[in-house]
């Protein structure tokens, strides 16, 4: 019988292509995904399409309203940053960073997990082709798993180990659609942009647009998503 596993989706390319190794890697997928109030709500729907392309075993979509806090372009009226270079999205921490989100997302994954049973969590943060965020970097994830262990009565009580799995966060975004292509994501259901248009297609022009953009171009591949531009 499979192991269940708690899979963080977005409804992104890399939250995607997260979930199809670990149902390569044999897994049970139970998807958790999060309405935050971000201004690209549009993933939610895209989340749903890819859980039920990759066979989630149960999907669970949570609210919470991340823009009572503000303080970033994704949840406040704040503008997205467009058209910046590699070397600008590898300077500094951009305003598009959401305070704490990827904490808050990956306690309420273990929160689920514990309900499951589960002792594997997968996150898609990366570390090589991205913005910048404290939250994707490998000390995160490694200082996460070590408070799962001590904050929980299923760990405590010795009935459960938690792993944190982030398995694209030494990948480039190139290696990154590789692997998915090779596990059969359909990209053309995923969204990455932080500033759609109103049908949802993605500027093109955001740093997510333009590192995913990059990363099919390095990966010889067409992006089969929509854009506006």
């Amino acid at each position: 019988m499979s192991k269940p596993a708690v899979i963080l989706l977005s409804g992104g390319l890399d939250s995607a292509t997260s979930a199809a190794i670990a149902r390569s890697q044999g897994f049970e997928l139970h998807a958790l995904s999060l309405d935050y109030g971000q201004r690209h709500r549009g993933e939610l729907d895209a989340a749903r399409l890819v859980a039920e392309q990759l066979g989630v075993r149960r999907h669970v979509s949570l609210q919470i309203d991340l823009r009572a806090f503000g303080a970033s372009a994704l949840t406040a009226d704040i503008d997205v940053p467009k058209s910046r270079s590699l070397e600008q999205m590898h300077t500094g921490i951009p305003i598009t960073y959401v305070p704490a989100r990827n904490t808050v997302f990956l306690s309420l994954a273990l929160g689920y997990a514990e309900t499951l049973s589960a002792a594997d969590i997968f996150i898609g943060v990366n570390a090589v082709d991205y913005s910048g965020y404290p939250d994707c970097r490998p000390e995160f994830i490694a200082a996460f798993e070590r408070m799962a262990n001590l904050a929980t009565k299923a760990s405590v009580e010795g009935r459960l180990k938690f792993t944190i799995h982030a398995p694209l966060i030494a990948m480039t975004k190139a290696e990154i659609i590789r692997r998915g292509v090779q596990l059969g994501v359909d990209y053309g259901l995923t969204r990455s942009c932080y500033d759609p248009g109103p049908a949802g297609a993605g500027c093109g022009t955001c740093d997510a647009c333009a590192l995913r953009l990059a990363g099919f171009a390095e990966a010889g591949l067409a992006d089969p998503a929509p854009y506006h531009r």
